[in-house]
């Protein structure tokens, strides 16, 4: 069972520290979200029984590549990840640079978690087309596939029409491609194209178990084998060795944790609520839980 850190929400200036901490607790992977700007939104936001976000103006949203590249400056087997990065709210080639530069500089320690996004807004004023997101994320994958392989290539697409072209620098190894998202068509997109797939809310037993049984379908239906996928499930369960044990024995690769979340009364009138109780958290989880798997 892999443990990937769900840093959503955590300030700015935190990110370096807590990549250093990750690392020496045994996280495999650090992910952080994803949002443009903040507004007040006419979109419903699809993962809260009101449809209001659970931010405001204040809450901080870096930058996914530039504190990634900051991260792995301080940081040597810790890799990263956006969960999720909404690429189709950019164009293709300030994706394609973004990304590989973060790959090269952390050392191909980047894995690309994709999702087409829910915020109108937010592509409205980037100038992308809000209702095609879905297929051109569908075609955007291996377009970007082609172009971190180096080398001078074309695209003659529904969306996507240049070359012959290259970029520089690109990764040394492939770029995993993990789908966010637990629509029919995310669970389609990520068994047909993906490397992983990613949950983005937390899932109780019988919630996960659907999702599995719907993406092995997909799997068999698209001529993958099952372990072609990896699967990473934030997990409706106290830590606890044993039950991550559990899961990983239903074919769960990963799950994302944040344990100050969780924090005891007694580590918050220690801690306070800033970086020092995420880091006394975060041992206090390898210590319990990471070391016991």
């Amino acid at each position: 069972m892999q443990f990937w850190l769900g840093a959503s929400f955590v300030e700015t200036g935190q990110f370096v520290e807590l990549a250093r901490a990750s690392e020496r607790c045994g996280i495999h992977t650090l992910t952080l979200s994803d949002h443009i700007f903040y507004a007040d939104f006419d979109s419903p936001y699809p993962y809260s029984k009101t449809g209001v976000p659970r931010w405001n103006a204040d809450t901080h949203w870096p930058d996914v590549w530039v504190t990634i590249g900051a991260m792995s400056a301080v940081t040597s087997t810790l890799r990263f990840a956006p969960n999720v990065y909404v690429a189709p709210a950019r164009d293709l080639f300030s994706v394609a640079k973004q990304v590989s530069t973060a790959a090269v500089l952390s050392g191909d320690r980047v894995t690309f978690g994709v999702g087409v996004g829910w915020c109108k807004e937010e592509f409205v004023q980037t100038g992308q087309d809000f209702h095609t997101r879905g297929r051109r994320l569908d075609e955007m994958i291996p377009a970007l596939r082609e172009l971190w392989a180096g080398g001078t290539v074309e695209h003659h697409g529904t969306h996507f029409e240049y070359g012959p072209l290259s970029i520089s620098p690109v990764p040394a190894e492939p770029v995993p491609f993990f789908v966010g998202g637990d629509s029919e068509a995310a669970l389609r997109r990520a068994a047909r194209i993906g490397d992983g797939w990613m949950g983005n809310r937390v899932y109780r037993e019988e919630q996960l178990d659907a999702v599995i049984a719907d993406l092995r379908r997909y799997l068999r239906e698209y001529g993958r084998a099952q372990d072609d996928l990896d699967i990473i499930a934030p997990l409706a369960v106290m830590p606890d060795a044993a039950t991550y044990r559990r899961f990983a024995d239903k074919g769960v690769t990963g799950t994302l944790v944040a344990p100050w979340w969780l924090a005891t009364p007694q580590e918050k009138a220690e801690h306070g609520d800033g970086i020092e109780l995420k880091v006394a958290t975060l041992e206090r989880f390898a210590e319990e839980v990471i070391a016991k798997i």
